[in-house]
């Protein structure tokens, strides 16, 4: 099951994507748009029992493959109607709420993200062409889910590979009046640029275990030589996730892991850890780098602390 979980999984690139407009042409096919007003189009849990937890609004990877409609057109998105991929979706969003949404009300929309074919060609402008659908429905979802949420109640954004991406773009589609109930942003498996972070007052990369406001990112490789520039490079922030500092002291987990920052290229360097059980993935992912390994390596600390930090934020 994780190989299935992870075999799409892709990053992607920075792009003002939530502009209203899509890519299609005349020989692709364009899915029916969400409608984030119909509850089949949300996986949701609700796990806040005493209030005092929060909201965790979880932006999944990519799980299609390019696929072609009745009438024979080539598609590059999923199509969140379609109850297989829902399904899949499903699998990944449903293993991260297990530990994200503990205590937390956890709320994750099924969109139409591209499919892998347009992230193997690690070509940055098929990637900017074909992901502003995507993220474009990302934003819709959280504008409906910003406007049912209870104001001044702390939420967090998260999301892997491609939904990485997607948090980078709502940090930067968020108003300043949500912003101040924004605990943490965690992009995994992706990355946050120089120009994202002078462009968006709300990017601020995190420094410790408990600040808030602030963006977490990472991505994991065998060695700095293995650092796949579409979705790791260039990369303004780097946090170790288990021992939560910026700087290059290492920290041992399951008594073999050790896991180091690289300052100079803002990655996690893993030893102790080959990731065989993934695959590679197109030939250009999880070979060196170890791209889906990214939300579950972690989970045993990602899930504290996102406890950690929501706590933080209600004592502001």
């Amino acid at each position: 099951m994780k190989r299935l979980l992870l075999l799409f999984s892709l990053a992607t690139l920075l792009l003002p994507a939530c502009a209203d407009d899509n890519a299609s042409t005349s020989s692709t096919f364009i899915p029916q748009a969400p409608d984030y007003t119909d509850a089949t189009m949300w996986y949701t849990q609700e796990n806040d029992l005493d209030g005092t937890g929060g909201d965790v609004f979880y932006i999944v990877s990519t799980w299609e493959t390019d696929w072609t409609s009745d009438d024979g057109q080539l598609c590059h998105y999923a199509d969140p109607w379609n109850p297989s991929h829902r399904e899949h979706m499903t699998r990944e969003i449903s293993k991260v709420a297990d530990y994200m949404g503990s205590g937390n009300n956890f709320y994750s929309p099924f969109y139409r993200h591209m499919t892998i074919e347009i992230w193997a060609t690690q070509d940055e402008d098929q990637v900017y062409k074909w992901t502003r659908l995507s993220m474009k429905d990302v934003c819709d979802a959280f504008d409906h889910f910003n406007s049912h949420r209870h104001k001044g109640r702390p939420f967090v954004l998260a999301g892997f590979s491609q939904g990485g991406l997607a948090v980078v773009e709502l940090l930067k589609h968020l108003d300043d009046a949500t912003y101040q109930d924004l605990a943490a942003a965690y992009v995994l498996g992706y990355k946050v640029t120089p120009d994202d972070v002078a462009s968006c007052s709300h990017i601020k990369a995190a420094q410790g275990e408990t600040d808030t406001g602030v963006t977490i990112c990472y991505n994991t490789v065998k060695d700095v030589k293995y650092i796949v520039p579409i979705i790791s490079a260039p990369c303004a922030m780097c946090i170790n996730p288990v021992n939560w500092v910026t700087d290059a002291t290492p920290a041992t987990f399951n008594d073999t892991i050790t896991v180091t920052v690289s300052p100079e290229h803002h990655v996690l360097v893993v030893t102790g850890y080959d990731g065989a059980e993934y695959p590679p993935i197109y030939g250009f992912l999880n070979v060196g780098d170890i791209h889906s390994c990214e939300p579950w390596l972690y989970q045993s600390t990602l899930g504290p602390n996102i406890s950690a930090r929501i706590a933080a934020h209600r004592k502001k």
